[in-house]
């Protein structure tokens, strides 16, 4: 990191360049994780004076700064300055390379990352990288196991503030994010992004292995674990191993005999949901698994599958299992 009279101080770490000498001092401490403040009721350190002031009131609650158009308080004057853009609706920062624009710089040069792939913050536990400092913080919660977010309704206790927020509208029922297509709303918003992609039929995530493509990341991590075989969620009861952590939660129920979803129409209970979306069909006669070859069409997948046998000329069961009229799909 160097200074030169004259000239802007230039980071030589991640090349950011400062009008003035003493926001370089501060920003330099980010990489030599230099926290000279300290705060006298928790002990966290800081990087600068005042984030030191801004946290201590999150002892105290203190809330000086208000805003004019709705009233909501903060704890930093800079907070209210970007909220306001809320109300106006301005996006005073501009990506150079594709043109999007954002309320606040902190948000504009994360995003800049996304063109150049960097990535200067890395755990000091594990050597992940990271594009920018919150996602590391966060991070290091895994390590820690720190979750200093906690729900007033319940008491779960949350690694990020956002997962706060997205939690506790399981108690108030808000589903703030509408699908602009079919009008379907969500409590968050990854998961409308996901959900537009069953409009578009986008899958941006394909495995490096087999080159099979999905919607959406979770997705390929769960097929992932189908190459290398990891099975990281295990009953506390008989030891079953899984692959993904739903397949799990419904295993257990074999063991509770809890059957938490119920048929609207006749009552009927079910261990999982994606059964209970299956029995619905017998009631509105849904069926929107139809064949490619004939366009027979099914109300479960798996019907359509073994319909499907009979155009390839397969085999769909043992000879002893072929006979029981219950493994057949419906005419």
């Amino acid at each position: 990191m160097r200074s030169h009279t004259g000239e802007k101080p230039l980071c030589t770490v991640c090349g950011k360049t400062f009008t003035h000498k003493g926001k370089f001092k501060i920003h330099t401490r980010t990489h030599m994780g230099d926290k000279p403040f300290s705060c006298s009721v928790c002990g966290k350190r800081f990087t600068r004076k005042g984030d030191l002031i801004s946290h201590a009131r999150t002892h105290t609650g203190e809330k000086p700064f208000s805003c004019s158009v709705c009233g909501k308080t903060f704890k930093r004057k800079g907070s209210v300055k970007r909220h306001t853009r809320t109300h106006t609706g301005e996006k005073p920062f501009s990506c150079s390379v594709c043109g999007q624009r954002f309320t606040r710089k902190g948000i504009l040069i994360s995003h800049a990352r996304t063109h150049t792939g960097e990535k200067p913050f890395s755990c000091s536990v594990c050597g992940k990288a990271f594009s920018h400092n919150e996602s590391l913080k966060i991070h290091i919660r895994t390590h820690t196991g720190e979750k200093p977010f906690s729900c007033s309704v319940c008491g779960k206790a949350f690694s990020h503030n956002e997962s706060l927020k997205i939690h506790i509208r399981t108690h108030t029922g808000e589903k703030p994010f509408s699908c602009s297509v079919c009008g379907q709303r969500f409590t968050r918003k990854g998961d409308l992004i996901s959900h537009a992609r069953t409009h578009t039929g986008e899958k941006p995530f394909s495995c490096s292995v087999c080159g099979k493509a999905f919607s959406h990341n979770e997705s390929l991590k769960i097929h992932i674990r189908t190459h290398t075989g990891e099975k990281p969620f295990a009953c506390s009861v008989c030891g079953k191993k899984f692959t993904h952590k739903g397949n799990l939660n419904n295993h257990a129920r074999t063991h509770t005999g809890e059957k938490p979803f119920s048929c609207s129409v006749c009552g009927q209970r079910f261990t999982r949901k994606g059964d209970l979306i299956s029995h619905a069909r017998t009631h509105t006669g849904e069926k929107p698994f139809s064949c490619s070859v004939c366009g027979q069409a099914y109300s479960r997948k798996q019907y359509l599958k073994k319909h499907l046998l009979t155009h390839t000329g397969e085999q769909c069961f043992p000879a002893q299992s072929v006979a029981t009229d219950s493994l057949q799909p419906p005419n």
